[in-house]
């Protein structure tokens, strides 16, 4: 696929098949994201793969760790607020994807088992976890962004799904504690990667965009 329909066909998956991936695919897959722009060239991102017994093995300590009620520490502060313009359109999204579930996002429980979802990686076959040194500023996390953005277009290209998680990062001290990852580092995000399951009905809904006149202004 070219890359306009690349773009505009991605979207989020969370049922994925069990199949593995070939560990040259995803290789390929981090070598074509690695020609993403970085500032100065500086490439920030470092990236682990996690597949069979040993993403299962952190499975469940995420779970373990949720069950007991400890609370999350993402090394990326979650924001609590928004400008009124994006929370509507957050609001407008939760209300969409509650219509469609039947179930309150909002209650606690709901959202207990949406986390465990995402700690089981939505049956993916593998999570990757992106890293980068903790002395770095803003700057290297927007690098870091162009290259997951890069990532996830390069799974689409190759017949892969990919949805990018926040919730893998709640426990970050503790993944990177399981990793063998210095705490010098910094967990941005994690993604879980295999192929789609298309039929299931979780990955029929695609969320909307904002028409272009409402974020954009051309000037001379």
């Amino acid at each position: 696929m070219d890359a306009i329909e690349c773009i505009k066909t991605r979207m989020s998956i969370r049922k994925f098949k069990p199949d593995p991936v070939p560990v040259d695919i995803l290789l390929n897959i981090i070598d074509t994201a690695k020609w993403s722009p970085s500032y100065k060239n500086s490439q920030p991102w470092e990236v682990v793969i996690i597949s069979g017994s040993k993403k299962e093995a952190l499975t469940h300590l995420l779970i373990e760790l949720l069950e007991k009620g400890v609370e999350p520490q993402p090394d990326l502060i979650a924001p609590v607020a928004w400008p009124p313009v994006i929370d509507a359109r957050i609001d407008a999204l939760m209300k969409k994807r509650s219509e469609i579930t039947g179930k309150d996002l909002n209650d606690p429980e709901v959202r207990k088992k949406a986390k465990i979802a995402n700690f089981r990686f939505y049956g993916a076959p593998h999570g990757m976890f992106l890293f980068q040194d903790a002395s770095l500023t803003a700057w290297s996390i927007f690098d870091i962004g162009l290259f997951a953005q890069s990532l996830m277009l390069a799974a689409h290209a190759h017949g892969l799904g990919t949805v990018p998680q926040a919730f893998l990062t709640d426990y970050a001290r503790e993944v990177k504690k399981f990793l063998g990852i210095s705490e010098s580092k910094k967990l941005v995000l994690g993604i879980s990667i295999g192929y789609p399951d298309l039929e299931s009905p979780v990955n029929a809904f695609r969320t909307d965009r904002v028409e272009t006149a409402e974020i954009v202004r051309v000037m001379s």
